[in-house]
């Protein structure tokens, strides 16, 4: 009986916001700031963590249904926070050593509409409730809704070819996945992301989606050369795959690499179907800690 409980759990944007809350009243090293809002005026926000000269970014929920990915960058933050603090090895890291190194910039939830949207649907009081239900081809089940409230994906919003992706893609208007909107950074999710990352200068960025236990580190041969051997690090951390990737484009990994040359990774965390269900939490983040710990050595 309890699992089936843990299945039907859910991760939302007001537990993700108090956990944040917490983490920052609790411990002097991380801080938590608004990077912009969401269509419907959500913050987005950003934690902090530690105090090192070198700049490693992180983030979480991009898409809508892989919700689970805010459960689990939170978790690893809670984790590192409480080790950092106390001095106690995590996964048999020096965690103190790392934040004395590292600040982490970590965005858990990029798309907050969109997670509250396929997490609980849309109510009759909504502003865009006829729209999204004609979106959504008239059903009201929105658990595999991957856009923002608008109907964008927010993955496929950045510039880094983004017309070939509009190109490969079918969706040439709103709908649950793969409209890459009318133009770049057309969303303020995906405006806010760019914005902090154009004035962070991060060494490195991980972006965490679901499914398929693998690593995707390369973009049209812009990345550097250390990328591949970095990915394989990962790929021996975690025993995820590490995959050469193409045919795709105007993801955030894929526009960091364009446009900073630095290692970028989307790393898609679990096995099945999305949205996972919260019942996989455990597992999932048992393969995927070991993958964050080695990224903090990078």
């Amino acid at each position: 009986m309890g699992e089936s409980v843990d299945d039907n759990k859910i991760y939302t944007y007001e537990m993700m916001m108090e956990e944040c809350r917490q983490l920052a009243i609790g411990y002097p090293f991380i801080a938590a700031e608004s990077i912009g809002r969401s269509v419907m005026g959500k913050p987005i926000l950003a934690l902090r963590c530690g105090c090192g000269p070198k700049a490693l970014h992180m983030n979480a929920s991009f898409h809508a249904n892989e919700w689970i990915t805010s459960a689990l960058l939170m978790r690893f933050l809670s984790e590192l926070s409480h080790s950092y603090a106390t001095g106690s090895p995590l996964g048999g890291t020096d965690a103190a050593r790392f934040c004395n190194e590292l600040t982490i910039w970590a965005v858990p939830m990029v798309n907050p509409d969109g997670v509250e949207l396929a997490q609980r649907g849309v109510q009759p009081t909504h502003p865009l409730y006829g729209q999204l239900l004609a979106w959504n081809g008239g059903v009201a089940d929105f658990s595999s809704w991957k856009g923002n409230i608008r109907g964008v994906d927010l993955n496929d919003q950045f510039p880094a070819y983004w017309e070939e992706e509009c190109k490969r893609r079918d969706a040439t208007g709103p709908a649950p996945r793969d409209y890459p909107g009318p133009y770049p950074l057309s969303e303020p999710e995906a405006q806010a992301m760019a914005r902090l990352t154009e004035n962070i200068p991060f060494h490195a960025v991980i972006a965490l989606h679901t499914q398929g236990k693998e690593i995707y580190w390369n973009y049209r041969d812009y990345e550097p050369a250390e990328s591949e051997e970095l990915a394989l690090r990962l790929e021996r951390a975690s025993g995820y795959q590490s995959v050469k990737l193409s045919g795709s484009d105007a993801g955030y990994k894929d526009w960091f690499i364009y446009r900073f040359r630095r290692p970028g990774f989307t790393v898609e965390a679990g096995y099945g179907e999305n949205p996972l269900p919260y019942g996989n939490l455990d597992t999932i983040y048992a393969e995927l800690r070991p993958l964050l710990l080695e990224s903090l050595k990078f």
